[in-house]
């Protein structure tokens, strides 16, 4: 795994003014990427001048949003209406219509997490069920570390037939049959018969997308503290999201010559 490199720099520009000049499609992630990471996931929300951005973006771009949420909590939050939104990692694509069976897939875990609720209520650990994933959030358990091991030791043995990720203070739990961040994301880029791809993320689920990555995708990891990843460049964190959006805007306005 290659070390990244700082996006604002004279080679990153020169990527990104390559891409920009292809009419890409703009993808991003929210949680970490979009959204600062907050103490609780119900209060995370886009700063005003970031979404002024994306709207205008979205008005002469097509643009995407690729989450762990729901769609119906992406749309509650972003305040206006992408080209295209994608949630639970990538297993919910309004477009693609319902897959029952990767929500199937997760009635035995929810069957262990039912039976140890008090168990997990005590440590701290919350139960998010968004139908085709599950998500056990830990950031506000008083010790992170057992936490983590009791939720290991709850869905050990894990069935085979299922994909347990990890995240910021999170477990992530998807059928291992449901499509992933890289799978909607090209096929999004193909719906939207887009020549290039510019994608931002910042976890865990987002090194699909960066190691699947196509000669004519620009990969951005937001996040200083991971300096290993597959992504192509990082940025310092959500504060920069807005610098880069007003950069692509700059040049859709005022086109430079790719290099």
């Amino acid at each position: 795994m290659k070390v990244m490199r700082h996006l604002f720099t004279p080679e990153g520009d020169a990527d990104l003014i390559w891409v920009v000049a292809r009419q890409p499609l703009l993808a991003f992630d929210f949680d970490g990427t979009l959204a600062p990471i907050v103490a609780r996931p119900s209060q995370a929300r886009v700063p005003v001048t970031t979404l002024r951005r994306l709207h205008r973006l979205a008005q002469q771009l097509p643009l995407a949003v690729i989450s762990g949420r729901t769609v119906a909590d992406l749309r509650r939050r972003l305040g206006f209406e992408p080209a295209h939104i994608v949630g639970n990692h990538g297993a919910e694509d309004p477009q693609q219509g319902q897959r029952p069976e990767w929500q199937a897939a997760l009635d035995g875990v929810r069957d262990r997490l039912r039976s140890v609720a008090a168990e997990l209520q005590r440590a701290g650990v919350s139960v998010e069920d968004k139908g085709a994933s599950l998500a056990l959030h830990y950031r506000l358990a008083a010790d992170h570390g057992a936490a983590v091991e009791l939720i290991d030791r709850v869905l050990e043995p894990i069935d085979p037939g299922l994909h347990v990720f990890g995240g910021k203070m999170v477990t992530n739990i998807v059928s291992a049959a449901a499509d992933d961040k890289a799978v909607a994301l090209r096929r999004l880029a193909q719906r939207a018969d887009a020549r290039a791809v510019l994608y931002l993320g910042d976890d865990v689920n987002d090194e699909s997308v960066f190691a699947a990555r196509e000669p004519t995708w620009l990969t951005v990891r937001v996040g200083a503290e991971h300096h290993e990843s597959a992504a192509r460049y990082f940025i310092s964190g959500p504060s920069e999201v807005s610098r880069l959006l007003d950069r692509i805007l700059q040049l859709i306005d005022s086109p430079a010559e790719p290099a």
